[in-house]
């Protein structure tokens, strides 16, 4: 992506430098890349390296069978760039308007050189080749920011993409597959080096009103022979090349994607990776969300002037998602309090103080599996917690909330809450991974208190957890218990993976108690209660994001 920074000078550099340096000709492959970087090209740019790391002793040797053996790993820097940015909304991505006939631009900082050496395109030949790509001139990318920066106050940019990973063929099908469109490209001629070549530059897509002024801003700028436009966007999903060839969008996306599927049948569960690369479909309508409810704040503005109720936002080893919890509940109107668990061991502070509670998620015990239960067992196991825990939970003008491992903890106490006693265990995902996805869910037409006005609804929310599968006892599944649940593009609740991304039994993501007020779910709402923090969202939902409508909820609830 590309986002709006005033000066780049501001952009500061993170560098891991790695060598093999007890190897020969290493230390001066190391000294020429730090004197290139550090410097020429810094001080050209007026960057600095103020952090980084060095990895000195990337050689290794051993002894199979009795012959020696050796590995060297190249002389390699990875960077990280980081700046401030004034608004986190001025961005642009990969992701195509979709508007028939826009044009695709290439700015391209080698001005027509594509030299190929090192590229991906030659390395599947099994090449090296001689001379590879390079920024040639540092003033020429000070020019190429300021473009982008005269876009960004502008708004003139519909899409984004640097060329550097796979050169300009890889970008532009990178970007019809992020906009679910076709392209025409409209390059006059066809070589292996402008298809391939990763040369520093960007395509770029600009909105029709701003074409003009976005060329006169190049040629300004003395860039005005580094721009060509290179591709138009078609509404039938298909990729044409100057009209001699021709592929559909997901055939191409499928080819794109194998690579990575092949590694994830060896890496995770098969069958959950052959269900992922199936999902490629041409008929795939993406993320569409439905949120046909108000989740503006006037829907506490009866209680503002009231006093704030006292909320405890409770944490065990590890988690780290209360910051983000007390924000949201903050922001609905509660006097957030950080409780941990050894304050309510050693007695400093009680659950009868609050008017309600949420087990926040992250790491808890490192994250061992099984980490909410052992959570939920130092609760069970000690006699004076259990007693404050069954009395605040049985108090039906109190609420509880349990997020990812503070879900697993209450599923874990559900002997102690009223009429939770069908709700499910949560275990290791079906993927046998790690899952960290934007999923999207829709809201059951139950009584759950948090999502009060809200059924029906289909939302896209963080999750992140190996253990989300909701797994049901002897008794199955009973609706009233789901609360959420995990749905497909077309927004059908699933068990097809990646949509449900743990193997969930009737793909529940939340389940709630029979009064309504305590609940657990596995994604993660406070992590997108801003419309800013979701890593897609659709245009005109302003500040709040539909999330925000549960926390508003809670406080409607205390009254």
């Amino acid at each position: 992506a590309s986002v709006q920074i005033s000066d780049l000078g501001l952009v500061k550099l993170s560098a891991n430098w790695m060598a093999a340096s007890s190897q020969p000709g290493e230390y001066q492959a190391l000294y020429e890349a730090v004197e290139a970087i550090g410097m020429s090209l810094c001080p050209a740019l007026d960057i600095g390296i103020p952090v980084g790391k060095d990895s000195m002793s990337m050689h290794t040797s051993w002894q199979d069978q009795g012959q020696d053996k050796s590995v060297t790993a190249p002389m390699s820097l990875v960077i990280s760039a980081f700046a401030p940015i004034n608004d986190v909304t001025a961005h642009v991505t990969p992701q195509l308007s979709g508007e028939a006939d826009s044009p695709l631009y290439l700015i391209d900082l080698s001005r027509g050189q594509n030299r190929l050496g090192g590229s991906v395109y030659y390395q599947t030949q099994n090449q090296m080749g001689e001379t590879s790509a390079d920024l040639d001139a540092p003033e020429t990318l000070k020019a190429f920011f300021e473009l982008m920066q005269k876009a960004h106050d502008a708004g003139a940019l519909h899409a984004y993409h640097d060329r550097s990973d796979g050169g300009l063929v890889a970008t532009l099908a990178e970007m019809a597959f992020a906009g679910h469109c076709g392209l025409n490209f409209t390059l006059p001629e066809i070589n292996d080096g402008i298809l391939f070549s990763e040369e520093p530059g960007a395509v770029v897509e600009v909105k029709a009103a701003w074409r003009e002024s976005f060329l006169e801003w190049a040629k300004a700028l003395g860039l005005a022979d580094a721009i060509r436009q290179v591709a138009t966007i078609n509404d039938k999903k298909v990729i044409h090349i100057n009209n001699d060839m021709e592929w559909p969008l997901a055939e191409l996306e499928r080819i794109w994607a194998k690579p990575s599927h092949l590694m994830a049948r060896h890496r995770d569960n098969p069958a959950m990776a052959d269900q992922e690369f199936e999902q490629i479909k041409a008929d795939d309508p993406g993320i569409r969300p439905l949120t046909k409810f108000d989740y503006s704040s006037s829907q506490i503005k009866p209680y503002i002037n009231n006093s704030k109720p006292k909320m405890a936002v409770l944490r065990e080893q590890g988690v780290n998602g209360q910051n983000e919890m007390a924000a949201a509940f903050m922001r609905a109107g509660f006097d957030c309090v950080d409780v941990h668990m050894s304050d309510l061991l050693n007695g400093q502070k009680e659950l009868s103080q609050f008017q309600g509670l949420v087990a926040c998620g992250g790491f808890s015990y490192g994250d061992v599996l099984g980490a909410g239960l052992g959570w939920a067992k130092t609760i069970l196991f000690n006699r004076p917690l259990r007693q404050q825990f069954e009395a605040f939970f049985g108090d039906a003008n109190k609420f509880a909330l349990g997020v990812c491992n503070g879900c697993q903890m209450l599923s874990g106490l559900r002997e102690l809450i009223p009429g939770a006693d069908h709700w499910p265990d949560f275990v290791r995902n079906q993927s046998e991974q790690f899952e960290a996805r934007f999923s999207q869910l829709e809201i059951a037409a139950g009584n759950a208190m948090f999502f009060e006005g809200m059924a029906g609804a289909r939302i896209p929310v963080a999750i992140a957890h190996g253990e989300g599968r909701a797994q049901f006892g002897r008794q199955g599944v009973n609706p009233t218990v789901i609360a959420a649940q995990y749905i497909d593009n077309h927004g059908q609740a699933t068990q097809v993976y990646p949509h449900n991304p743990n193997g969930s039994t009737e793909a529940v993501a939340a389940v709630t108690n029979a009064s309504g007020n305590i609940m657990a779910m596995m994604p993660h709402p406070e992590r997108v209660f801003r419309t800013a923090q979701m890593s897609w969202a659709p245009e005109g939902w302003g500040e709040n994001s539909p999330w925000m409508r549960m926390f508003y909820n809670a406080r409607k609830f205390v009254g």
